[in-house]
């Protein structure tokens, strides 16, 4: 009787454990281009169309302004832009993915979303240090996933937004809230 009772413990703590972990090694990807990127599906709030975008001035020109999401203002990055590509204009397959970066709402602009995929540890490889210079994008990546015949570039989102430029678009939203 007492080894079952064990048993049911250790089984309901590891459901909880499994359940905890039900996100671990889950990443939204969407397409940049022709490339395939990654974020991890813990940072991810949700996924909205694109939307009226209120310009805030003065800002880099990566971050395009604020979205009112249903009463929320959250300023939106453009990833392209943030990457210096070339912009492109906004598509119905464009969409914005609503991340919680250090408790801060931010939106990320993509053109078009893939799927999301569960990439294991040991399927993720470090980026190459070579030419890091001329891929602006590189210094985001903290990971190489190999899935089937394709690489996805797996963001890290602390490193994709800058503190300051969080610190200023907040500024504006305050700004726009009490208006």
């Amino acid at each position: 009787m007492a080894e079952d009772l064990l048993k049911k413990v250790e089984t309901d703590d590891m459901e909880e454990l499994l359940e905890d972990d039900s996100q671990k090694g889950m990443y939204m990807t969407f397409q940049i281009g022709k490339e395939l990127f990654g974020i991890s599906i813990s940072y991810v709030n949700e996924i909205i169309a694109m939307q009226p975008i209120a310009a805030i001035p003065e800002v880099d020109d990566y971050i395009k302004g604020l979205i009112n999401l249903r009463g929320k203002i959250i300023p939106v990055i453009d990833v392209r832009v943030r990457f210096k590509m070339e912009p492109c204009e906004y598509t119905d397959r464009t969409c914005i993915i609503v991340i919680d970066v250090k408790s801060t709402m931010i939106g990320l602009i993509v053109e078009r979303l893939a799927d999301v995929d569960t990439i294991a540890e040991d399927n993720i490889a470090p980026p190459p240090s070579l030419g890091r210079k001329e891929h602006e994008h590189n210094k985001y990546v903290f990971g190489l996933a190999r899935t089937g015949d394709t690489v996805t570039l797996l963001l890290d989102p602390e490193k994709l937004i800058r503190q300051d430029d969080i610190v200023t678009a907040m500024e504006e939203v305050r700004k726009e809230e009490q208006s």
